[in-house]
């Protein structure tokens, strides 16, 4: 016990260096830290790397970094400065690599930073986490390369050249009476990839897959096919008549399941949700109907003072948006009777509503020939978005399912089909071919493919947008069967 105090107290006697193993070249007095003030302990610690220690292997308890190479300038601070070197330390051979290192120090400077960042040497210190607001950069200037020719030899990548959509249609369907009426809706593309198509009084159907034409149903001469409409998955296909009634077919029996009546005048709107199907009627009524009730319908809409010509439930099945020839334009919820937001902008009929997949609450509307607008609403906060003037009668429109673009169809007096660009409103593409107003649009189970109809007694399939996992893939929907077929 005696022993081990006595070392203890020779230890702490004794100069630090003095119990040090040393190497014969090394010489004692260099290493003296009671010859060194604070200040010079510190520069040497800074400026470590120009002291060249006569061992290969360093053993330390940490790790201390060169800060040579750091931006000062980027916090507004100022490294310390640096004592000159001696021969010994930086011999006359490193010349030519200190300056190479130096030009690439500035060039890397320049490419991050850009061309006015300050050299470390220029700006007065500071606090390092001070914050100086002329040192902030854009998202742009953080690339290596950055987006100004600042960087001589450097190529930046190439834009991407805009999506091109094709001008003409790939295919063409005849459809011999098909009805030049604005208030109808004849058309409509299922998730099983078949086409319904009301014809007179009777509905055909069109297989995309095999392009096989099938023969629904036949509603005799005493009433006609006002509007069809396919539940949002299976089979099942509602058909609005003349006659004010909703009938139920199931398409792979070629079956009528049930008919519903509830309407005085004909029935030129349908709507799917997941378990009710909404109806608007020239009698300016809405009814919901729950096909496994025993009611014809459960509840009525009203509001609307004219026809209702345009449904559309949202995609998560909680609002109903409804448009009439009363120049309104309502929006519904599962619960009410009464509209729970109006819309009274337009200036003609409203047919046209599409309700955007990609942004809850975000509504698009066209107007007749009086309005010739789209206009944009955002049901959330009840407001109005935006307003585009088309120049034509806006009859139809439809959210691509893939990217946020839209495609609308139109009427007096171009009779084009437009593609935009959501929320610029640009166009990517203008269609024509049709000779009538293009009443009638739906859209492929696949969100690639548009299938129009008119007056003209014409079906035409475009490919206007891409497939969720390409910009340019085609749709492969009709692909073994182009060319130009009846569908009866």
């Amino acid at each position: 016990m005696a022993d081990s105090t006595t070392t203890s107290s020779a230890n702490l006697s004794t100069p630090p260096f003095s119990q040090l193993n040393l190497p014969a070249t090394m010489q004692r007095p260099s290493l003296d830290l009671q010859n060194m003030s604070p200040s010079d302990h510190v520069n040497r610690m800074i400026n470590s790397k120009h002291y060249i220690s006569p061992l290969r292997t360093i053993y330390s308890d940490r790790f201390i970094p060169s800060r040579s190479g750091s931006n000062f300038a980027l916090f507004n601070i100022i490294s310390s400065p640096s004592p000159p070197c001696s021969s010994a330390a930086t011999p006359t051979s490193d010349g030519g690599k200190e300056d190479s290192s130096t030009a690439y120090a500035t060039l890397l400077r320049t490419a991050l930073f850009g061309p006015n960042t300050p050299d470390k040497s220029d700006s007065p210190g500071r606090n390092i986490f001070r914050f100086k607001t002329e040192t902030r950069q854009s998202m742009h200037s953080l690339s290596p390369f950055g987006f100004d020719d600042v960087t001589p030899g450097v190529s930046h990548s190439p834009v991407k050249a805009p999506r091109k959509v094709l001008r003409s249609p790939y295919k063409v369907l005849d459809a011999p009476a098909l009805q030049d009426d604005f208030y109808m809706n004849l058309v409509d593309w299922s998730s099983h990839n078949v086409l319904a198509v009301g014809l007179e009084n009777c509905v055909y159907l069109w297989n995309a897959c095999s392009s096989k034409v099938t023969k629904l149903c036949d509603l005799g001469i005493d009433d006609s096919v006002c509007s069809v409409g396919w539940a949002q998955r299976g089979t099942h296909l509602a058909v609005g008549t003349s006659n004010g009634k909703v009938q139920i077919w199931d398409a792979s029996r070629c079956k009528r399941v049930r008919a519903m009546e509830g309407h005085r005048l004909r029935v030129g709107a349908l709507a799917w949700s997941s378990g009710l199907l909404s109806s608007g009627s020239r009698d300016k009524s809405i009814l919901q109907r729950d096909i496994r009730a025993h009611e014809d319908f459960v509840s009525k809409l009203s509001g609307h003072k004219s026809e209702v010509c345009g449904l559309k439930w949202s995609y998560d099945n909680q609002e109903l948006a409804s448009g009439g020839n009363d120049n309104r334009l309502f929006v519904w919820n599962q619960q009410s009777t009464q509209p729970v937001l109006k819309y009274c902008e337009h200036t003609a009929a409203v047919k046209a509503i599409a309700w955007s997949p990609h942004l809850h609450g975000l509504l698009a509307s066209g107007g007749g020939t009086a309005d010739r607008c789209i206009r944009f609403w955002n049901t959330t906060t009840n407001s109005h978005l935006s307003c585009m003037d088309t120049g034509s009668q806006v009859c139809n429109l439809v959210w691509s399912k893939n990217v946020n673009e839209l495609v609308s169809t139109h009427g007096y007096s171009q009779n084009q089909i437009i593609v935009w660009r959501y929320p610029t409103m640009s166009k990517l593409a203008t269609l024509t071919g049709h000779t009538y107003r293009v009443l009638y649009l739906a859209i492929s189970p696949d969100g690639q493919t548009i299938v129009t109809g008119a007056g003209d007694e014409t079906l035409r399939f475009w490919n206007v947008f891409p497939s969720p996992k390409s910009q340019n893939t085609e749709s492969e929907i009709g692909a073994s069967s182009l060319g130009r077929t009846t569908i009866r």
